[in-house]
């Protein structure tokens, strides 16, 4: 079935350009929020961990806010569908800072953890909530623009995340990191209320919400991501408690795909994996967000401890990844919009990304430092080609009713492998750092009292990159070798996801973007049986809710398969 847009789909394609781009800046003004709290510890978290006596807990400090905002995506983008995204997006901006209130105050590492915890509860629902209110107004097929415009922010604010934390540690100190997102919250609260003028959504009753649906994804995320972070480290992989957390992780999904088919109103309804770009997507997102955050959560921290520059030249050079970041995602951006054509670049970027971690893998102590700037670019490119075409894609396969969902949905996946490469990857890395940098301190025979250290572990707690840049050349050879090799060997262990990220991209089947920002999918699509609603009549219940067709004046809902 090919339906006509209406009159008012017209008009609203045809609507100023100047009331999307205030809505865009509000919305940008959002994702600016949580993109910039990814990066802004990245190179203070060395000096903060040594002075709040955390290092053992380091890697929650990052893992907890990616594990939180991962847990409520799919939560917020199903509580957008039906009650709307402004109000569900002035609460994610409250709560986010909230946390950072808590973070600016914290005393010890596990109030900053907690503190990092409620501010990812809060950024989870920014993201995916700015890029489905820019689906609500922008067709497809000028969506691409947009995206592109997206990826832009987050590669900016990851160049001046690591900049902006360096220059605080050193200047005013890391806790302004937390105080600065209050201005930067009150501005995207007013920015949102002023500017992000959505329909109202028409709601005769309260929807009943998947109570039980959230509660089994967040247990089974945290399960999930538990098993990567404890084990190998606080605890063995044999052991029962590693073993005990995988047999929960595996019961509390399957609970959760049980609880799903039977819900009203379902989290991350089951029918979306009938589609197959979707699971592609999903697929290539999944081991993409793996390689991505498994290198960018600790290369600054690397830079520091290496080159033994300070935190705030270890952000300067990250730019040339940001910088091709940049770059390519707007451009393809730009291109796409242009052509409808959108397949190539997501394949060519995750083939950059195995390039770039390979290459990254190479690197020793001893290379000079643009080479490693001109591996990081290579990566940057790649991630600003697949990323945001990625959500394109997914937003593209669905109607506009369910569109936050799916994109939530997707993203949550890609968030569950940013959670994982982050905590794996640092898990491995503190444990080969141990055993590495007791080996090369012994073997160099190392004078730890010159160093005001009674033992290698005393020493090795409370390691930050002044202190072991201020350390005498016998201690800091050892210690910045060991960095080398307990690292970046890690990362052409990475190489294959992107290999799997490339198979399944080949196999996605292009289709023509929408040019109508109708509750609808573009016709082609509905052509191919892709219909606006799937029923599981086994289970007598609509997988997805009933959606008004448009020539209909009873407002009925669309054919069912």
């Amino acid at each position: 079935m090919t339906r006509t847009p209406t009159a008012a789909a017209t008009t609203e394609e045809k609507s100023p350009d100047r009331s999307i781009l205030f809505l865009f800046i509000g919305l940008m003004v959002t994702m600016l929020l949580a993109s910039l709290n990814q990066t802004v510890l990245s190179t203070a978290l060395p000096t903060i961990v040594g002075e709040l006596d955390g290092v053992d807990q380091m890697t929650w400090v990052i893992t907890g806010y990616i594990l939180a905002s991962t847990v409520v995506m799919p939560v917020y983008g199903r509580i957008s569908d039906l009650l709307g995204r402004k109000p569900v997006l002035l609460v994610a901006i409250g709560l986010f800072i909230l946390g950072s209130i808590v973070g600016g105050l914290a005393q010890n590492i596990d109030v900053l953890i907690a503190a990092r915890v409620l501010q990812g509860i809060g950024g989870g629902g920014l993201m995916i909530l700015s890029q489905a209110a820019i689906a609500d107004v922008v067709p497809a097929r000028e969506r691409g623009r947009y995206m592109g415009v997206m990826g832009a922010v987050f590669a900016v604010s990851s160049v001046a995340g690591p900049l902006l934390g360096g220059w605080l540690t050193e200047g005013p100190g890391w806790r302004w990191a937390f105080w600065l997102n209050i201005p930067l919250g009150i501005l995207a609260i007013a920015a949102c209320t002023v500017f992000l003028k959505l329909p109202k959504k028409d709601v005769a009753e309260r929807p009943k919400l998947d109570y039980l649906g959230m509660a089994l994804i967040a247990a089974a995320t945290t399960a999930l991501v538990l098993v990567v972070t404890w084990g190998g480290t606080t605890y063995d992989w044999a052991s029962a408690q590693i073993i005990g957390l995988i047999i929960a992780t595996v019961v509390l999904a399957v609970l959760f795909c049980l609880a799903e088919m039977r819900a009203e109103h379902p989290v991350i309804p089951m029918a979306l994996f009938s589609d197959r770009n979707f699971v592609l997507t999903t697929i290539a997102g999944l081991m993409i967000g793996v390689a991505m955050f498994g290198a960018l959560g600790y290369m600054p921290t690397y830079i520091q401890m290496v080159t033994g520059v300070s935190a705030t030249v270890a952000g300067l050079l990250m730019i040339p990844m940001m910088g091709g970041l940049l770059v390519a995602s707007v451009a393809s951006g730009q291109v796409v919009s242009r052509t409808g054509k959108y397949k190539l670049f997501p394949i060519a970027g995750s083939i950059l990304i195995g390039i770039g971690m390979g290459l990254l893998s190479t690197l020793t102590v001893e290379n000079p430092t643009w080479l490693m700037c001109t591996y990081l670019a290579v990566l940057g490119v790649g991630i600003g080609l697949a990323m945001q075409l990625l959500t394109l894609i997914v937003q593209n396969s669905f109607p506009g009713a369910i569109v936050g969902t799916a994109t939530a949905a997707a993203n949550y996946f890609r968030q569950v492998g940013a959670t994982l490469g982050s905590a794996v990857v640092g898990s491995i890395f503190a444990s080969r750092l141990i055993g590495i940098l007791t080996d090369k301190l012994a073997s160099s025979g190392a004078d730890l009292g010159a160093a005001g250290a009674a033992s290698s572990d005393d020493f090795r707690k409370h390691l930050t990159p002044a202190g072991v840049n201020s350390l005498p050349d016998q201690l800091r050879d050892p210690i910045i070798h060991a960095y080398n090799e307990a690292l970046l060997p890690i990362f052409l262990f990475l190489v294959p996801l992107a290999a799997i990220a490339l198979i399944a991209l080949l196999f996605i089947e292009p289709k023509p973007l929408a040019t109508s920002v109708a509750e609808e999918i573009a016709a082609e699509s509905l052509a191919e049986g892709q219909l606006l609603e799937r029923v599981d009549d086994s289970a007598g219940i609509s997988a997805f809710d009933s959606l008004p067709d448009p020539e209909s004046e009873e407002g009925a809902p669309a054919s069912r398969v």
